[in-house]
């Protein structure tokens, strides 16, 4: 490990950790149950009609399974991002995401609706503001996952 995460580490303890050292096990999320902090550092990206009203926009009707076999294979390919939890049944898949000089984590639950739709929820660990990181890596992901589809 290098130094800035460890000493990071000392005030901000999953810092000091790799991969998804350093935070609680996720559980499933009930997609109505999502409640977002007063703090500006998450981005979420649901299709019309979700419980909570989204930052973007996503499409629906796609094939479920074949959207979240095109999400595992993106999310999962990226560069410091570290599977965290998944619950295949349920269409849902949790990660870490690290930042590479500080190795701040963020947590992304990413899941696919039974109506073809995907939601994809990225927050900060730490910090009130985050720059842009979450819309950033939501609206890449998006844009990635939509190359990944095959075609109809």
């Amino acid at each position: 490990m290098r130094l800035l995460p460890m000493l990071l580490g000392l005030i901000f303890p999953a810092c000091g950790y790799e991969g998804t050292g350093g935070l609680p096990s996720p559980v499933p999320i009930e997609m109505a149950g999502i409640e977002r902090p007063a703090t500006p550092n998450t981005y979420l990206a649901a299709p019309a009609g979700f419980p909570l009203t989204p930052d973007r926009i996503t499409q629906a009707g796609a094939d479920p399974g074949r959207l979240y076999a095109a999400l595992r294979t993106v999310v999962l390919a990226e560069a410091r991002v570290f599977l965290h939890g998944e619950f295949p049944a349920l269409r849902q898949l949790h990660v870490v995401a690290r930042t590479e000089a500080a190795n701040f984590p963020d947590l992304v639950m990413a899941a696919v609706t039974p109506e073809g739709g995907l939601v994809l929820w990225s927050r900060s660990v730490y910090g009130r503001k985050d720059f842009g990181a979450n819309e950033a890596r939501v609206t890449a992901w998006l844009a990635d996952i939509a190359r990944a589809l095959p075609a109809n």
